[in-house]
């Protein structure tokens, strides 16, 4: 890891709606999500770390500490055992993160059978094939994480700690929490339009496995990632990418008579300076997009984690209708997927141009 200031994560405070399934869950209330404190267990997880050269991608599995110290490395593991994927710029030139925590699509094949949903219908929360749209992002210098297990099975944008007694033996119910009571913790009760994952309960020590063999590598990624930006440019912005269902923003102008297609989220300016917003809004508009901001999606766990501006760390939810880039009932691209990669990949450009010294430092 360049340099030696470590990347503090901050203490979540509020949230709001902020996630593709929970238009269905009428969340409404602000819960409290402790300070992620990271465990002995946590520190060694298997990563993936793709390096993109000359449009021929190297794939080596590394082992990965606490703060991202990539050793020697290992032989490739089978994609059900990876935690994530990082595609890598050749040169690092921009502070500008591109994360994916909902993309994932490894349905491994126990999982599916302890599911009571089919293979269509158990996919109906996950963010399809948002990591291709930014998939270009590495080529104006900034990296792109991915989840590589699906948001059914755990929700990155999700604390720990939100776990699901309707759900979990041996969880106890602990105050309200809209999003846990919903079915929406960070291993989920139901999929999209609240239907049911699973037959039964889950075991503590099965929702231990995946959030010490998942969870916590994707996020000690992450913070190490952001944490080079911090060290290498003096700020650090996370664009964490989403979809939305077209049905969640389908009764909302954004122009008369027009939805949204892009919302982004700030929690209301706590988690991004004005001055950062306004560029991504920026990008977004001059490629023609309609874009809103923090409604229905404000941002939940990862912006609330990460943003904290005046430390120079900002970051921002991006959720794109799907209903422009694939065909929702099938779960594949639509005739207008090429189109909408190239749109995304010129915002994303812009995006990643983004420099401290043109930013004042936001008040908290």
């Amino acid at each position: 890891m360049v340099g030696t200031t470590r990347f503090e994560l901050v203490t979540p405070s509020m949230s709001t709606k902020c996630s593709t399934a929970e238009l269905s869950a009428h969340e409404t209330l602000a819960t409290s999500c402790p300070r992620n404190e990271w465990g002995a267990e946590s520190r060694a997880g298997e990563g993936v770390y793709n390096q993109s050269r000359e449009g021929v991608q190297e794939l080596l599995t590394r082992e990965f500490s606490l703060y991202g110290d990539f050793r020697k490395p290992r032989a490739k593991l089978p994609m059900s055992q990876r935690a994530f994927s990082i595609v890598s710029p050749q040169e690092l030139t921009s502070a500008v993160v591109f994360a994916s925590p909902h993309s994932g699509s490894d349905y491994d094949s126990a999982f599916l059978q302890a599911s009571i949903l089919d293979g269509q219908q158990i996919r109906s929360s996950e963010d399809a094939f948002v990591d291709q749209l930014f998939a270009e992002a590495p080529k104006f210098g900034a990296p792109l994480l991915a989840a590589v297990k699906p948001r059914a099975y755990l929700d990155l944008n999700r604390a720990p700690e939100e776990l699901d007694p309707a759900l979990i033996e041996g969880v106890a119910r602990r105050g309200v929490n809209p999003r846990v009571a919903s079915g929406l913790g960070v291993i989920p009760r139901v999929v999209a339009n609240a239907r049911a994952i699973y037959r039964g309960k889950l075991s503590q020590s099965e929702v231990d496995h995946r959030i010490t063999r998942y969870w916590h590598p994707y996020h000690q990624a992450l913070q190490e990632l952001l944490q080079q930006a911090q060290v290498r440019f003096g700020q650090s912005v996370l664009i964490d990418c989403h979809s939305m269902p077209h049905e969640a923003v389908a009764s909302m102008p954004a122009r008369p008579g027009l939805p949204p297609e892009v919302v982004l989220g700030d929690r209301f300016g706590s988690s991004a300076s004005a001055g950062v917003m306004d560029r991504v809004e920026a990008a977004f508009v001059r490629s023609g997009l309609r874009v809103v901001r923090n409604a229905p999606f404000a941002g939940a766990y990862i912006t609330q984690s990460y943003g904290r501006p005046s430390r120079r760390q900002h970051a921002i939810q991006v959720e794109i209708d799907r209903a422009l880039y694939m065909d929702e009932k099938t779960v594949r691209p639509n005739a207008d997927f090429d189109r909408v990669k190239a749109l995304l990949s010129g915002v994303a450009a812009e995006i990643s141009r983004i420099r401290q010294d043109e930013l004042p430092v936001a008040a908290e």
